[in-house]
């Protein structure tokens, strides 16, 4: 067979969609084994329409130092979307928010904990805990939102 620029270029744009889709899945690392991380990353899929890929890490806490998640700011999964990090049951609304804002100095968001109510939290007959969305990165942390 001989190889020509134009079947070069004809192999590069069959690989390309493959390429696209790859970027725009989620990779969620989880605490093997963790069930409520399946339920948020269920509502990923449905509400921001990407595949969330879910991994098991026994060395999640790797990942998490690599992304600037504090460690006071752990909770069961991170998920790493669009080079950001959102750790624990982020609201999806709030995902959006801040990859659309692409705040500077901020390298994503945390839930610390696994309060009841927040998305793969919801439990039948009882009551959502208040919680806080928290902003972290190299300038610090702050309130990004209040559920």
């Amino acid at each position: 067979m001989k190889f020509t620029i134009r079947s070069a270029i004809v192999a590069a744009a069959m690989m390309t969609p493959a390429v696209a889709l790859a970027a725009n899945s989620i990779a969620m690392h989880r605490d093997p084994g963790c069930g409520c991380c399946e339920q948020w990353a269920k509502q990923v899929r449905q509400q921001f329409g990407r595949n969330v890929q879910i991994i098991d890490d026994a060395h999640r806490d790797v990942l998490q130092r690599k992304m600037g998640v504090p460690a006071d700011l752990s909770s069961c999964h991170t998920a790493v979307v669009d080079g950001m990090a959102f750790e624990g049951h982020v609201p999806i609304a709030d995902m959006k928010r801040v990859l659309a804002q692409h705040p500077k100095g901020v390298n994503g968001l945390a839930v610390p904990g696994m309060p009841v109510g927040s998305p793969g939290m919801e439990m039948p007959g009882m009551n959502a805990q208040p919680y806080e969305v928290i902003a972290f990165g190299p300038t610090g942390r702050k309130v990004f939102a209040r559920h």
